[in-house]
């Protein structure tokens, strides 16, 4: 089995949904849930990386581990950059990136992205997708998309819907799903230590900016990011008050 840590980014300032982390489901705040899911994938350690002191309180009555980081990060990997450096982890270990408002993920899906990494040696990243059966998926610019190359890593994401069938939608988007396979891109990362210390000197890509995806800066330095194909779909995670309450609705079985 792959060894790997896995680290939560816990921020309490949410524009559309503050104090986000401390929601409760079922008598436990969201990012203990996460952490719970993330210490069920085989993680040999679980750290929640935080800014702010009422998670890192709530965390201590839960036992679990978080480390304090600093406020101005720009981006949850900014964030798991600076909890690997205060955590002084070697180049090679790897590093699990577990957003802490996906309280459903799949344990087994974070050790499969692990993995993915650490068979792929010329990977800087490794993260997942699982493919797309609708329409409304495809055309929906609020589902990230990602195309493969023959080893499995990532050409490309795009809001857009990649790849393009010229034929199956020669008549416009109400045509026939194509026959080629369409990825949509999960949001778990798994890094290299060493890389990690190095992206925050990474300038953003224009194409970054563009379409408001971060792991775009990744390709645009020529960096590999290794691609774990899941058969089934992520369960929703939480941005708003109101994705919080169908999620309270789906999970009715809590321990």
């Amino acid at each position: 089995m792959t060894a790997f840590i896995a680290v939560i980014p816990a921020r309490y300032a949410s524009s559309r949904f503050p104090g986000k982390p401390l929601a409760d489901i079922a008598g436990k705040p969201m990012v203990v849930r996460v952490a719970e899911r993330a210490r069920a994938s085989g993680a040999e350690r679980v750290v929640v990386a935080t800014d702010d002191a009422r998670i890192a309180q709530a965390l201590a009555a839960h036992q679990i581990e978080v480390l304090l980081t600093r406020a101005e990060h720009q981006s949850g990997t900014e964030r798991i950059a600076e909890a690997a450096e205060q955590l002084g982890l070697a180049p090679e270990c790897i590093v699990l990136n577990v957003q802490g408002d996906e309280p459903l993920i799949d344990p087994q899906l974070i050790a499969q992205t692990a993995t993915a990494l650490a068979q792929s040696q010329d990977a800087v990243v490794a993260t997942a997708c699982h493919p797309i059966f609708t329409r409304e998926e495809i055309f929906n610019p609020n589902v990230v998309k990602v195309v493969l190359d023959a080893r499995g890593h990532a050409l490309y994401f795009s809001r857009a819907p990649i790849p393009w069938s010229r034929d199956a939608w020669a008549q416009g988007p109400g045509a026939a799903l194509p026959h080629a396979p369409c990825y949509r891109h999960i949001g778990l990362y798994a890094y290299r230590a060493g890389f990690l210390a190095r992206y925050a000197q990474l300038t953003p890509s224009p194409l970054e900016s563009i379409e408001a995806l971060e792991q775009l800066r990744v390709l645009w330095h020529g960096e590999h990011i290794a691609v774990a194909i899941s058969e089934t779909a992520a369960p929703p995670g939480v941005d708003t008050p109101e994705d919080l309450q169908r999620l309270r609705a789906l999970a009715v079985s809590w321990q």
